[in-house]
C-alpha cells in the first residue's frame, strides 16, 4: 500500500550564484516554488525568466557573486512568488541608465534589468556604490499590483534556514486588518524540524486568536506551544488611526522603529513561550509617516543601521529585509527579517 504524505507548504530558498553553472539551479528552484504556490505555466515561465536574468546579472557584474532568494508571498490576500537578487558588487552609478534597454557595461545587449522590470508585477531596486545591488520582483497568480489596493501598510520579510538545514525554525506571518494589521515573528528553540514545528504552532495559534488583545494573544500562543520545544515570540500591531505601534514579545526577537534617522529599540520580556514566562506586557511606540518597523530573529546581528544605506529606507520592505539579511546574517542560525512601513513611501 502506497503511503501518501501530505504536501509540504512552499518554503523560501536562497541559491548562491557565483558562476554561470549556478544560474540553472536558481531557475529550477524558482520554477518549483512557482508551481507550489499555484502559478500557471505562463507565469511560472515569467518567474524562470526573471530569475535567469537576475542571476546572470550577478555573474556578470558582481565579482564576489551573490544570492537569489525566492519566497512564497506572505500575504493573506494575494499569492505569488517574491524574488530577491542580492550582491555585494560595485553597485550602479546610475540606476535609471542601467534600467534602459541597450545599456551595458559588459558588451552584451543590456536588456537584463529592463526585462525584469517589464515582466514583474511589482519591481524595485536599490543600488549603492561600493555596497552592492538588491533587485526585487514579484509575480502574482494573477497580474495585479498590491499598491493599488489601498492598504495603508506594506509588509514583507525574509525567512531562511541556516546552511545545511532544509527547513527554518523561524516563522512569520501577518493579519490583513485594513486599519491595524498584526505581525508575528517567532523563533523555535534551536533549528531543524523540531524548531520548525514549534514555530509553525506559534503561527497557527496567532492566526486562530488574532483578534485578541496582544497580551491575551501571547498567552494563547504560550498555551499552544506547551507540547513543543518552545519558542520566542513577538507580535506587533500597526494602528494607522492612532499612528502608533503596539508591541508585546517574550524572548530575544529584536524589534525597532526607525524614524528620522533615529532607531528606537522595542522592549521584549524574558522567558520562553511554551515553558516559562514572566509577566507579559504591551508597549506603544509612535508611528510617524516616515517610520520603518524592523523585526528580526537572533540569526541577524544587531549592529545594523538603515543610515548606512543611502535611500534604502524609502524602498520596498522586501528590499530592506533582503539587504539586512545579506549584510548582517550571522551565518550560524536561521534568520527572519520582517519590515513594515506606510504605503506610498
Amino acid at each position: 500500500m502506497e503511503i501518501v504524505r501530505p504536501l509540504e507548504p512552499p518554503r523560501a530558498a536562497a541559491t548562491v550564484v557565483a558562476d554561470a553553472s549556478q544560474v540553472a539551479e536558481a531557475r529550477r528552484t524558482a520554477s518549483a516554488l512557482a508551481r507550489a504556490v499555484g502559478l500557471d505555466e505562463v507565469r511560472e515561465g515569467t518567474v524562470a525568466l526573471i530569475v535567469t536574468e537576475a542571476a546572470t546579472n550577478i555573474v556578470k557584474h558582481a565579482a564576489g557573486g551573490g544570492h537569489i532568494i525566492v519566497s512564497p508571498i506572505e500575504d493573506p490576500v494575494v499569492r505569488g512568488v517574491e524574488i530577491l537578487a542580492l550582491d555585494k558588487g560595485a553597485g550602479m552609478p546610475n540606476v535609471q541608465e542601467c534600467l534602459d534597454d541597450g545599456y551595458s557595461t559588459t558588451g552584451t545587449q543590456g536588456a537584463g534589468l529592463g526585462a525584469i522590470r517589464r515582466q514583474a508585477d511589482e519591481f524595485d531596486i536599490c543600488s549603492v556604490a561600493g555596497q552592492g545591488t538588491a533587485v526585487l520582483a514579484r509575480v502574482f497568480t494573477e497580474p495585479r499590483r498590491r499598491q493599488a489596493d489601498g492598504a495603508p501598510f506594506r509588509i514583507a520579510g525574509v525567512c531562511l534556514p541556516v546552511a545545511g538545514e532544509r527547513v527554518s525554525g523561524d516563522a512569520w506571518t501577518w493579519s490583513a486588518h485594513p486599519a491595524a494589521p498584526r505581525i508575528l515573528v517567532t523563533d523555535g528553540l534551536g533549528h531543524g524540524p523540531y524548531a520548525a514545528e514549534a514555530a509553525a504552532a506559534a503561527a497557527a495559534a496567532f492566526r486562530a486568536n488574532v483578534g485578541l488583545p496582544l497580551v491575551a494573544l501571547l498567552e494563547a500562543i504560550h498555551d499552544a506551544l506547551r507540547s513543543t520545544r518552545g519558542a520566542v515570540v513577538a507580535v506587533a500591531e500597526l494602528d494607522s488611526l492612532r499612528d502608533e505601534v503596539r508591541y508585546a514579545a517574550v524572548g530575544n526577537i529584536s524589534a525597532a522603529v526607525v524614524s528620522a534617522g533615529r532607531q528606537h529599540n522595542m522592549v521584549s520580556m524574558n522567558g520562553t513561550m511554551g515553558y516559562t514566562v514572566g509577566r507579559m506586557r504591551e508597549f506603544s511606540y509612535a508611528w510617524t509617516q516616515d517610520a520603518v518597523l524592523v523585526l528580526h530573529s537572533d540569526g541577524l546581528g544587531r549592529k545594523w543601521s538603515l543610515d548606512d544605506y543611502r535611500g534604502l529606507a524609502a524602498r520596498d520592505p522586501a528590499l530592506i529585509s533582503g539587504v539586512l539579511w545579506r549584510d548582517h546574517a550571522r551565518g550560524r542560525d536561521d534568520v527572519t527579517v520582517v519590515v513594515a512601513k506606510k504605503a506610498g513611501r
